[in-house]
């Protein structure tokens, strides 16, 4: 179940039924909310300013599809391209601080992060990037893993394209 806060239907009921959620987001019959939740109380507005924003910059600023466009499906139903939007934003740092202290001042902020109390049952306090990180080195080792919907889709495109060459370890 999707957890309960992140969708409403149009009563404002929390909606939790993943598969009914998809089928009432392409209907336009349920809404996601954003970070925060919905409302001001756990700073839902503050999440839906940042939501506008990346809409902006990542789809005004290069006339890419946004909100329900990128669904994948136009109004009547048919696949259509998402015409996904990026932006990216590159920061000379030392126009605002030198460099040696920027890094001074970050290390202690994510030191005296990472030297919180940790919640109950938590090992540890990660930050930006660490799991992601942590993730990358266990592929190098490991490989990618591939979910057993993804191995069914790769089997049927090597069976249906005849591409018996390829021989997947799964």
């Amino acid at each position: 179940p999707t957890p309960e806060g992140w969708a409403i239907n149009q009563r404002g009921e929390f909606v939790t039924d993943t598969p009914q959620i998809l089928q009432d987001l392409l209907a336009r019959t349920n809404a996601l909310l954003p970070l925060g939740g919905m409302g001001e109380l756990l700073g839902g507005h503050k999440g839906y300013g940042l939501a506008t924003m990346v809409e902006i910059l990542s789809a005004a600023l290069q006339g890419g599809s946004f909100l329900y466009d990128l669904s994948g499906f136009d109004a009547n139903g048919n696949l259509q391209p998402h015409k996904l939007g990026h932006f990216f934003l590159a920061i000379d740092i030392e126009h605002f601080i030198p460099l040696d202290q920027f890094k001074a001042i970050t290390g202690s902020i994510v030191r005296q992060l990472r030297a919180s109390r940790k919640a109950p049952g938590q090992e540890r306090i990660y930050t930006a990037g660490e799991k992601e990180y942590e993730m990358e080195k266990h592929i190098r080792v490991e490989g990618v893993p591939v979910n057993p919907n993804l191995q069914k889709n790769l089997k049927s495109m090597q069976e249906e394209l005849g591409l018996t060459q390829y021989d997947f370890p799964f």
